[in-house]
């Protein structure tokens, strides 16, 4: 199991969304779920990337400085 760092530009704005998935297509199956399940009406996403996969084990994670 692996976690992605991912971002999602959206027609108004970018975000990052941290998925837990098997391999890469997952990984994009589920950030399509998540985002349906997040907002009201499902946003258009233009594109969609991973910038960052690790390994799911005990003490792992992401540090997610926001933009100013």
């Amino acid at each position: 199991m692996y976690m992605y760092k991912m971002e999602a530009e959206l027609r108004t704005h970018s975000i990052h969304v941290i998925v837990m998935a098997e391999n890469d297509a997952q990984a994009f199956e589920y950030l399509e779920e998540l985002l349906v399940r997040h907002y009201v009406k499902s946003p258009e996403v233009t594109e969609a990337s991973i910038i960052e996969k690790k390994r799911a084990v005990k003490g792992s994670g992401y540090v997610i400085e926001a933009s100013s």
